[in-house]
């Protein structure tokens, strides 16, 4: 038989050549070094594009830089006023960053300033106490009624799992309408006839530091910093806390008091509201007013957010807010920009840090085509 001619064997298609891409893998572990940078970056992006959105309206750069850092550096009365304005700004920050430490979303911080306001007002109105001793009974009373009209969000939270974001914000309408009463009511200004209360007695005032307008809110704030400090870093609850953050039904199925923390935490960030709306009755306004709160919920997000629930790190970031809240009214008379511009630099800040987050939980890394020798 002829010979069978050999069968050539049919080569393989070359395989296309593969393209890089962009791989996003979960962060398992980031340094402070790294967390610091990218917090850095992200508020750097939105002060870029908060110095664009200003020069866009009209501002020129130079004023910027006079407004912003200049006259805060330079002027003595400006000093004061950004710490003037820091001191409850850090207030409601802690009481934003222990609240958040634990996964309870206290977006009713202004409404517990208004009833810690109402109740310091009450004693100072109604003169209860002897008048050296007013003053911290003021303060007290008020830290109880923050405490008292977070307490039911947190329950409902706990007892019924009601999202405590819709309840705590709707709180603030009810508490909002509660003080409008009063003050067009039963506790109307009787020398000027103005919806505000009556000022306060010299002792029911905070007192001066001797230095331009500084009261005494400013320590204040730098103590209740140094304690909640102290109390999510250093002590049990801070660990419990950490651990309700992390993962709170894994802290329940070792046994730890989870339940207990969320409540614990939620009342310190009610009564810390509750104090930030006595220190600026107190210590700025010197009385009540209907719009003493304003913004102030807002800020305390806003300040949490960029100290990453850190108490020292939320006194320093008040001390920059307080810096955009003094330079924003000056451009608002001098140079015509409207209130809701500083709003909505602050918004801008908010999503730029937050957005920041997602580089210290994830890496981004290009992988080359190139298929490796196996």
């Amino acid at each position: 038989m002829p010979e069978a001619l050999p069968v050539p064997l049919l080569s393989a298609a070359p395989e296309p050549p593969r393209r890089g891409r962009l791989t996003v893998e979960i962060r398992q572990h980031a340094t402070g070094w790294h967390q610091g940078l990218v917090l850095a970056g992200g508020l750097a992006l939105g002060m870029a594009l908060a110095t664009a959105i200003l020069l866009a309206c009209g501002v020129g750069l130079s004023d910027l830089i006079q407004e912003f850092v200049v006259s805060v550096v330079s002027s003595p009365a400006s000093l004061s006023a950004v710490l003037i304005q820091a001191a409850p700004l850090a207030i409601v920050g802690l009481a934003a960053a222990v609240a958040f430490r634990v996964r309870f979303w206290n977006i009713g911080i202004e409404g517990q300033m208004i009833l810690g306001a109402v109740a310091a007002t009450a004693v100072a109105i109604h003169d209860v106490g002897p008048a050296p001793l007013r003053l911290v009974l003021m303060m007290l009373v008020a830290a109880l009624a923050g405490m008292a009209w977070v307490l039911a969000p947190a329950l409902l939270k706990i007892r019924l799992g009601l999202n405590e974001v819709i309840s705590t914000l709707l709180l603030n309408y009810v508490a909002f309408n509660g003080l409008l009463h009063l003050l067009y009511g039963a506790w109307r200004d009787p020398a000027s006839s103005f919806p505000n209360s009556e000022q306060y007695e010299a002792a029911e005032r905070l007192g001066e530091l001797g230095w331009e307008n500084l009261t005494w809110a400013l320590p204040l704030a730098g103590l209740l910093t140094v304690l909640c400090w102290w109390l999510l870093n250093v002590s049990r609850f801070g660990f419990l806390s950490r651990v309700a953050e992390a993962n709170p039904r894994l802290g329940e199925g070792q046994g730890l008091p989870m339940t207990r923390v969320m409540l614990a935490a939620a009342l310190l960030s009610g009564g810390l509201a509750g104090i930030a709306g006595f220190s600026i009755c107190a210590g700025v306004e010197y009385r009540m007013t209907q719009s003493f709160f304003s913004g102030y919920g807002f800020s305390g997000i806003l300040i949490a957010f960029l100290a990453r629930n850190n108490p020292l790190g939320a006194f320093v970031t008040a001390i920059l807010v307080g810096v955009l809240f003094v330079a924003g009214q000056s451009l608002q008379v001098f140079y015509g920009i409207p209130g809701a511009m500083v709003q909505l630099i602050q918004a801008v800040i908010v999503i730029s840090v937050a957005a920041s987050d997602f580089f210290v939980r994830h890496r981004v890394r290009w992988v080359s085509g190139r298929r490796s020798d196996v």
